[in-house]
C-alpha cells in the first residue's frame, strides 16, 4: 500500500478518492483528489500555507467538512493547494494546505468545484490495512 488518489464516475459529477497508509493520509489524497478535479496538481507551486481546522461526528461528515474547507479556502483566497498535512484527533482535524494564487494561464482550471456531498461518503479500512477516503464533488 501506498498513498495515492484516484477519480471515479458518478454521473454528472465527478468521484474523489484518497488511498493512505494512514487515514491522514487517505484524506490528504482525497485532497489530492479534488484539486486534480480542477487542475494537475504538479503546476501548483507551493508559496503559502493556510491552516485549516475543522470537526465533525464521524469520520465521513469530518471528511466532507474538510474538502468542503478547502473549496472554501480556494474559493475566498483565490487560490489553489497542492501540498496538504492533516492530522486526525477525536473528530477533529487539524491541518496545513500549500499552495499558490490561481493563474488561469498556468493551471487552465477545467471546473469549477462546488462542494463536496455526501453521495458515497465513506472512510474506511482497505483490505491491506490501509484508509480509503472517498465522497463525490459537485461541479
Amino acid at each position: 500500500m501506498h498513498d495515492h488518489w484516484e477519480h471515479f464516475e458518478h454521473g454528472a459529477d465527478i468521484g474523489v478518492r484518497g488511498f493512505g497508509v494512514t487515514k491522514a493520509a487517505a484524506f490528504e489524497q482525497a485532497a489530492l483528489a479534488l484539486v486534480a478535479v480542477i487542475t494537475d496538481p504538479s503546476r501548483v507551486a507551493v508559496e503559502q500555507t493556510v491552516p485549516i481546522a475543522c470537526e465533525a461526528a464521524d469520520d465521513e461528515l469530518l471528511l466532507a467538512a474538510w474538502l468542503n474547507a478547502l473549496v472554501f479556502e480556494m474559493a475566498v483566497r483565490r487560490m489553489l493547494f497542492a501540498r496538504f498535512h492533516v492530522d486526525l484527533f477525536d473528530g477533529r482535524l487539524q491541518a496545513t494546505a500549500g499552495g499558490e494564487a490561481t493563474s488561469i494561464k498556468r493551471h487552465q482550471p477545467a471546473v469549477e468545484v462546488k462542494g463536496a456531498t455526501y453521495t458515497t461518503l465513506r472512510v474506511a479500512r482497505t483490505g491491506d490495512g490501509g484508509w480509503m477516503a472517498q465522497t463525490v464533488v459537485d461541479v
